[in-house]
C-alpha cells in the first residue's frame, strides 16, 4: 500500500502525463541538455518508479562510476519520501536494490556489438527479467544509424524500453532537436530537452511519438531537489 501511494504521488506521473503514456516495450527515448543541467535525476526519477512498480531496471553508465549512481539513488528515493513516515522503509530499499542491476561501461573500448551481449546474458543467461534500460552518459556522436537501429532492434526483441541521456554542445536544429540526435528521429519515439532558467529548469517536449515541437505542457524540475514539477 506504501509503495501504491508513492507510485500514484510521483513526479514521473506528471512527466508521463506530457507524453501520452510512459514508453513501450521496444521504443526509444532520449533526454538531452548541456552537461550538469538535470539529465541523470531524470533518468533516475524514471527508474525509481519502475523499480517501486515491482518492474527490473538495467542502469547503464558511459560516464559515472556505480558510487556516483548509488549516490543519485538515494538522495532521489530520500527526496521521494521527504517527510513520509514509512514504517517498513528498510525493506522497501531491499527490495528495490533486487530489481536493480548497475553497469559501467567506456565506450571508447568496448563496441556496441559486445555492450548489448552483456546485457543480453545478465537478462537471459542470468535471470534478471528487466523490462527497461537507462543509458546515462552515451555519446550520441559517436555511433551512426545503423548502430541505434540494432540497439532498437534488441529492445524489440526483449521488450524493453530504453531511456538514454544525450549530452547537447552544438546547438538545437529546426523544431527545437538537438543537432547531434536530427539523424535518429525515426529511431526515437520521445525527445525531452532541459534548458535552465533563472529559477527553474524547463522540461520540454521537444519530439513526441507522432509530432516534432510537441505541443504538450511545459514541465519543470526543481532547481533544489531536481525532482520533476507541474510548470
Amino acid at each position: 500500500m506504501v509503495k501504491q501511494e508513492l507510485v500514484e504521488r510521483s513526479p514521473v506521473r506528471i512527466f508521463e502525463k506530457s507524453i501520452q503514456g510512459g514508453l513501450k516495450a521496444g521504443e526509444i527515448g532520449v533526454i538531452a541538455s548541456p552537461s550538469g543541467i538535470g539529465k541523470t535525476s531524470v533518468l533516475v526519477q524514471i527508474a525509481l518508479d519502475k523499480l517501486l512498480q515491482n518492474q527490473k531496471i538495467i542502469h547503464i553508465s558511459f560516464a559515472q562510476h556505480n558510487s556516483y549512481v548509488l549516490s543519485w539513488y538515494e538522495n532521489i528515493f530520500e527526496e521521494f519520501i521527504n517527510r513520509k513516515e514509512i514504517e517498513n522503509l528498510a525493506d522497501i530499499k531491499d527490495e528495490l536494490v533486487k530489481n536493480r542491476v548497475l553497469m559501467h561501461f567506456n565506450q571508447s573500448v568496448m563496441k556496441g556489438e559486445q555492450i548489448l551481449t552483456s546485457i543480453k546474458a545478465m537478462i537471459k543467461d542470468g535471470g534478471f527479467m528487466a523490462q527497461s534500460l537507462i543509458i546515462d552518459g552515451f555519446d550520441f556522436s559517436k555511433i551512426d544509424c545503423e548502430h541505434l537501429a540494432k540497439v532498437k532492434a534488441f529492445a524489440q526483441e526483449l521488450g524493453l524500453s530504453i531511456w538514454y541521456s544525450c549530452n547537447v554542445q552544438d546547438g538545437l536544429s529546426n523544431g527545437n532537436i538537438p543537432s547531434v540526435l536530427k539523424n535518429y528521429l525515426d529511431l526515437v519515439e520521445v525527445i525531452i530537452t532541459l534548458e535552465p532558467k533563472q529559477d527553474h529548469i524547463m522540461l520540454s517536449i521537444s519530439k513526441g511519438r507522432e509530432t516534432i515541437n510537441s505541443e504538450t505542457p511545459t514541465l519543470r524540475l526543481n532547481p533544489q531537489s531536481l525532482l520533476i514539477l507541474a510548470h
